[in-house]
């Protein structure tokens, strides 16, 4: 562990606007203030960035997701980038705790585009030196990229919160086959069976279960995926553990981007409650009014904030990824 001591001038955080109060919080635990830089957008929609203090020879990092509004969050990243490069920054990282444009990491039909590659060119075109993400929708992006990746997870978070509820005969689901071994890594932290649920997509935006894998009767089931989009998957595996006799379904996931009708979803599912991060920005008051009590926010900021100590201190990082 680095003291916070030993944090010196020439390391500088800066955030855009896709999550300033994430940035804030791990300045925080860091104990160094939050780099000025003026951000904000020309009448004509285009923007503009002016960093308003000297980075020569800085280890910079750039705390900025590409969450919705996902194309102005990305390029405001790049200016950013392209900024502090100009400004002659040692070294920049680029920590963005959702990368957007992930799901679309293969080529699935014809003439389709690989849009993670592409926005991994885009960062590395810009100036970056390194990139800080967590829990990316598949590990093979960090492949995409020529530069060090670090892909930092939040499992050890949101294992301790379940552990602290002390549920009773509790079982760790996937909601997919493609996200056993995620479900199975939590269910070793927490010492529990797992069980798969295997679904089918007639189309894009639809979901339909065709069985679960596992011993489920009477147990209390945690759903675990990386993200909730319009939260399909999770009310459709959610019910269909109900159905084959798990007494209650709580549900975890790193990435809450709750795109519409997520949140009305969550609200009227049969899920007890759900855990999510605040690596996408939302507001408590917000959520609390669409969804109850039902979704819990836990900070991602102390394991940013020992991630970005360790690389500033040339210091292994992999002790993160556990």
């Amino acid at each position: 562990m680095i003291c916070y001591s030993e944090i010196s001038q020439h390391l500088k955080v800066f955030t855009g606007r896709a999550n300033s109060y994430l940035a804030q919080e791990i300045c925080w635990y860091l104990d160094v203030p939050l780099g000025r830089a003026d951000v904000g957008s020309f009448p004509n929609g285009e923007i503009r960035v002016r960093i308003e203090e000297s980075v020569r020879g800085c280890d910079v990092f750039i705390v900025q997701p590409t969450c919705p509004p996902v194309n102005d969050n990305l390029m405001e990243l790049l200016i950013m980038i392209d900024a502090l490069h100009r400004a002659s920054a040692k070294r920049i990282t680029a920590v963005i705790p959702f990368y957007g444009y992930a799901k679309q990491d293969r080529k699935t039909k014809g003439r389709e585009p690989i849009s993670a590659k592409l926005v991994a060119n885009l960062l590395v075109t810009a100036g970056v030196d390194r990139v800080l993400t967590m829990d990316l929708h598949v590990g093979q992006i960090q492949g995409f990229f020529d530069i060090p990746v670090d892909n930092l997870v939040a499992q050890s978070l949101l294992s301790r919160y379940f552990k602290s509820k002390v549920l009773p005969d509790v079982v760790v689901v996937s909601p997919d086959v493609g996200g056993t071994a995620r479900a199975r890594n939590f269910a070793n932290n927490l010492g529990v069976d797992l069980a798969v649920i295997d679904k089918y997509r007639p189309t894009y935006a639809e979901v339909q279960v065709m069985d679960v894998i596992g011993n489920v009767q009477g147990k209390i089931a945690i759903l675990v995926d990386d993200l909730i989009d319009t939260a399909g998957t999770l009310v459709e595996g959610a019910q269909a553990l109900i159905k084959r006799g798990v007494k209650e379904v709580y549900s975890c996931a790193t990435h809450p981007v709750f795109s519409d009708p997520a949140l009305s979803r969550i609200l009227q599912s049969c899920m007890k409650e759900v855990v999510v991060t605040n690596t996408i920005p939302f507001d408590q008051d917000f959520l609390r009014e669409k969804t109850g009590d039902k979704v819990k926010v836990l900070s991602v900021a102390p394991i940013f904030a020992e991630a970005i100590k360790r690389i500033y201190g040339e210091l292994s990082v992999s002790d993160l990824f556990l």
